[in-house]
């Protein structure tokens, strides 16, 4: 059985993925409760991942604006 990555150097994509496959794993009942333990703490793992990853890409995200002179603008987004 090979190791898997550390969630830090996983793309979101692929952590998110592991993520879901755990969640079905889980929600099944079907591992041994040692492996369910251990599943669920790369969960929350992967669960931070992703959601650093998130932050991460909403601080990237502007809102482009037209000005009242034609001239594009662009602020920092702001989800409220």
């Amino acid at each position: 059985m090979s190791a898997k990555p550390a969630p830090e150097t996983m793309t979101f994509e692929a952590a998110l993925g592991e993520l879901e496959t755990i969640v079905s794993a889980l929600e099944s009942g079907k591992a041994p409760l040692e492996e369910s333990i251990q599943a669920y703490e790369r969960g929350i793992a992967l669960k931070k991942h992703c959601e650093k990853k998130l932050g991460e890409a909403q601080e990237k995200i502007e809102k482009i604006s037209i000005g009242a002179d034609g001239t594009p603008t662009a602020t920092p987004f702001n989800p409220e």
